[in-house]
């Protein structure tokens, strides 16, 4: 084909249909030791084949809700009695290690911000931030354009 049959006149240039696409920021990762990096990999793990411990009764009652309840009461609560064919109870063996409870998957520690001054006895080496859902449009963005200044990695920018 031509560039006459196309529609476009010789010497021409055709125009670009295909917009701009915004470029997307790398993610900031922490400075982390290989001791940590494997245990957030374990964690991962481990939370993969942690089973779901449901509330006692929650298969008989609408009115109840899916929320883990401890069986403390009765004498023949059978999720308490750990007897096979019931839901498995919560224990200690299904946490994760140590040193990695509490941190986000990425290895950063979580810090809810409200305000601008909250950033500033971060480190953003070791911290990510997280904006309060109770903060306006406005101040918001302030808080987003003051830590991408200092270099943080923010959880919930919206976008």
């Amino acid at each position: 084909m031509s560039t006459e049959d196309k529609g476009i006149a010789s010497g021409e240039t055709p125009k670009e249909t295909v917009e701009s696409v915004p470029e997307k920021r790398a993610k900031r990762k922490p400075a982390l030791p290989e001791e940590k990096l494997r245990l957030l990999k374990l964690r991962l793990l481990i939370s993969r084949h942690r089973p779901h411990f449901t509330r006692m009764n929650i298969w008989q009652f609408k009115r109840l809700e899916d929320v883990w309840r401890s069986p403390r009461h009765f004498l023949d609560n059978k999720i308490r009695l750990q007897r096979k064919g019931f839901p498995p109870m919560v224990k200690v063996g299904y946490r994760g290690p140590r040193a990695v409870r509490g941190l986000h998957p990425s290895g950063f520690e979580e810090v809810l911000v409200s305000s601008v001054k909250d950033l500033l006895g971060l480190d953003p080496a070791k911290h990510a931030i997280r904006i309060s859902a109770k903060v306006g449009k406005k101040k918001r963005g302030e808080i987003i354009k003051k830590a991408e200044e200092l270099g943080f990695r923010i959880l919930n920018a919206g976008g």
